[in-house]
């Protein structure tokens, strides 16, 4: 059975969570604090974390570090924060999604069930061989050969293209932050210079999807960052 943790100080959002989580067959815990959430997770290691960042004794961001100085646990963040370098922030130091409060349950549940598939689908092809072929729209990609095709033609990508699409699509589904891939791909001197992204992405969408004015594999997160959708 997959178990989750659900780490929030707010009882009536407690007691939501366990009774949907559980109508659904996951086993469930839930505590009230970060320091509650490291035990817990010390002591049984969950197949997901649902986290708020708002907790009574630590940063929620706290709690994503501290868990990952040790696991890959899939985090989603829930949280009421609406600024954005809120969400980078906790994108940056780990999470895997984050669901901003008031949230609708299924949207939850989905986006959870698709964190933990990713987690487990990672953790089966560890040992094997890497995949390197993927599907964007009607192009083909090979991550190892550097090459893309569109019904057989090849589209011609510069380096730093090839940088920004092997970022996100290495982590198919997962939000990337604006900071991140910035750093990955200029590196650290360039985090605060969000053009270059958006003028590359735009590049990017103009060869690989089909309607560029309407992307359906490239996104973007208004003032979060981009995500790949399979």
């Amino acid at each position: 059975m997959t178990r989750i943790l659900v780490v929030d100080d707010e009882p009536q959002i407690l007691r939501a969570l366990r009774i949907n989580l559980k109508s659904r067959t996951y086993d469930v815990e839930t505590v009230a604090n970060g320091v509650d959430a490291l035990a817990s997770a010390a002591r049984r290691l969950p197949d997901a974390v649902l986290l708020d960042l708002g907790l009574p004794d630590m940063d929620g961001v706290e709690v994503i570090l501290g868990l990952r100085g040790w696991t890959t646990v899939p985090i989603v963040v829930l949280s009421g924060r609406t600024d954005p370098q809120e969400k980078i922030h906790a994108l940056d130091a780990g999470a895997d999604d984050f669901v901003t409060k008031p949230f609708a349950m299924e949207e939850l549940l989905a986006r959870l069930r698709a964190v933990i598939r990713r987690h487990q689908q990672a953790n089966a092809g560890a040992t094997g061989a890497e995949t390197s072929s993927v599907r964007l729209g009607s192009c083909d990609i090979d991550l190892v050969a550097h090459s893309v095709a569109r019904g057989g033609d090849p589209v011609r990508l510069t380096r730093t293209e090839w940088a920004l699409l092997e970022v996100l699509l290495r982590h198919p589904g997962q939000l990337v932050s604006t900071s991140r891939l910035l750093a990955d791909v200029w590196g650290n001197s360039h985090t605060g210079e969000a053009g270059y992204l958006r003028f590359h992405m735009a590049r990017l969408r103009r060869k690989l999807e089909d309607d560029p004015q309407n992307p359906r594999h490239l996104m973007t997160e208004y003032g979060t960052g981009y995500r790949f959708v399979p």
